[in-house]
This record gives structure tokens, sequence and C-alpha cells, in this order.
């Protein structure tokens, strides 16, 4: 009995071993015209073993490459589309940059980071005071969207302190603007909804079926 683990290693294990004796015995072919049409049934029969890929752009091309691959770039057939070298995929692709900005507290943002250091820019007056406010006001409610709990006006305040470095200071124990109730109407819209949909289903039951409408 022979096993797998005592045959030759399958390149592209996808297709099978049947392929592979096929492009290895399309090698061995001396004559370039019966070769080429040894090439063109291999690829024939590679793409019925992946139908649902035939809609794909370059999909021909791709069987091609892979056919080329299989043979480990010893088959010499004319192909409709370039040749590819050993070397074109052996290519290491470009590292991708990431960025790698720091977030102090990621249930602000990045944005807000970015708003305070423009704040900071500002010079000492009305305007300055005004975005700060502003910005504690945006600090509340980004807290409040992610912790359903309450917060405490002088926690946002430090925070400002600590985004800012120091330089966006409120005074400790400005009541900041209510938050809580424009998250809370947020969210009762969203039930509202959901309880005039399901009203709205109960009442063409009825409709369908009768029952009392009290």
């Amino acid at each position: 009995m022979e096993y797998n683990s005592q045959r030759p290693r399958l390149i592209i294990s996808e297709y099978g071993r049947h392929i592979q004796r096929m492009v290895d015995d399309a090698i061995t072919i001396s004559d370039r015209e019966e070769r080429n049409k040894r090439a063109r049934y291999i690829i024939s029969v590679m793409g019925q073993l992946n139908p649902h890929l035939r809609d794909v752009n370059d999909f021909k091309h791709k069987l091609w490459d892979h056919l080329f691959i299989m043979s480990d770039f010893r088959l010499d057939v004319d192909s409709p589309y370039p040749i590819p070298s050993r070397e074109s995929f052996q290519t290491k692709p470009e590292t991708l940059k990431y960025p790698s900005n720091h977030i102090k507290f990621r249930h602000y943002g990045k944005i807000i980071e970015r708003v305070i250091e423009k704040a900071k820019s500002l010079e000492n007056g009305e305007v300055k005071e005004a975005l700060t406010s502003s910005i504690a006001y945006n600090l509340k409610k980004a807290y409040l969207t992610w912790n359903r709990d309450s917060v405490q006006d002088d926690l946002i305040i430090s925070d400002l302190k600590k985004l800012s470095n120091g330089e966006l200071i409120i005074e400790e124990g400005t009541k900041l603007a209510y938050v809580p109730e424009a998250v809370s109407q947020n969210y009762s819209q969203q039930q509202g909804k959901k309880f005039n949909k399901g009203r709205g289903k109960s009442k063409n039951y009825k409709r369908k079926f009768g029952g009392s409408n009290s």
C-alpha cells in the first residue's frame, strides 16, 4: 500500500494528485504542439474543478499561473498570458504601515483629540472658552454612549485636562450641559419604534382573525 506521506508533495493540493500527474506527464511530451494541446486540456479540467470561480475576473489567467506553478516552472508551452517566473512568486509583498496613533481614552475617540489640539492653538478668549465647553459636552456625551451609568462632571473635567496636557481647563464644580436627556431620548425613540411596530402587527392580526380591540 502506498501512503500519501511516501508520495511526492503536491504543489497546489486543491487540484488533487491526478491533476498533478497530468502536469508532470505534460512536461515529458517532446512535441510542442502536442504539449500545448495537453496544457489546454489540463486548463479545462482545472476550470471544471472550480465552477464557482468562472465568473471571477482573470479566472483563466489564474489557472494558467497555477499550471506553471504546479509544473515547478518547467512546462514550456504557449500561454495566452504572460508566463510568470519563479522570482515573481517569491518576492515578498511590501509591509503595510498601520497607523500607530496612541489614543489615551478610547471611548472618546481620536477625532476629539484632534479638536482638542486645535483648541489649544487658539488664543485665550471667548472663542477658546466656548470651544472648550463644547469639547467637554462631547466628552460627556461620548462617555454616556459607551457607559449607560451616570458620570460626574468632575471626571469629564479631569479627563479634558489630561487630554489637553493641562492647557484646556474648566473650573472644578462647573455644571456641564445635561447630556443624559439626549442619550435617553434616542434610546426611548428606538424603543418606541419597536413598540409601534409590534402594535401594528397586533392590529393586523386582529383584523385578520378577529378579536376584541380592548
